[in-house]
């Protein structure tokens, strides 16, 4: 018997729409995140597994994602696949996002031969308003194109 193949809203025939993806994650995180605030002591474990949580319908649409993907001498956070695409993404805390992360995942990029790479920066600052945390850009390093996504 034929199954079919589970519908993923962010599947082009060119791999994946990522911003489209990203996008939703946004809206996603805006919505729900703060129910774990007093549940772990390791902050940064939380933006990782609910980000993981939320691709998973990417896998679950003929995907993967490998974690913490040895790309040269460190290790990327996420390696997304899908239909022979790959997606690099390096996950930061406000904290500790710099003028070295866009250097950390150009490395990565350049391992793995891409042009283009994903950042998602989540900002836990109570103080801030979720119109100031939620945003997009572009950033060129070395050549190539990262994508920051405000959480």
């Amino acid at each position: 018997m034929l199954q079919s193949i589970p519908d993923v809203p962010w599947a082009t025939p060119d791999g994946l729409d990522m911003k489209g993806l990203m996008a939703a994650f946004q809206t996603f995180w805006r919505e729900n995140s703060g129910a774990d605030r007093h549940v772990y002591e390791y902050r940064e474990a939380t933006p990782h597994l609910m980000l993981m949580a939320f691709l998973q319908r990417v896998v679950n649409g003929g995907g993967r994602i490998i974690r913490e993907m040895a790309a040269g001498s460190k290790r990327l956070d996420l390696c997304v696949e899908f239909r022979g695409h790959r997606y690099a993404v390096e996950v930061k805390l406000r904290k500790r996002f710099n003028g070295d992360s866009f250097g950390q995942l150009a490395a990565y990029m350049d391992t793995l031969g891409l042009d283009e790479g994903w950042m998602p920066v989540f900002d836990d600052d109570p103080a801030k308003s979720w119109d100031e945390k939620i945003y997009t850009r572009d950033e060129s390093f070395n050549g190539k194109t990262i994508h920051v996504i405000g959480l």
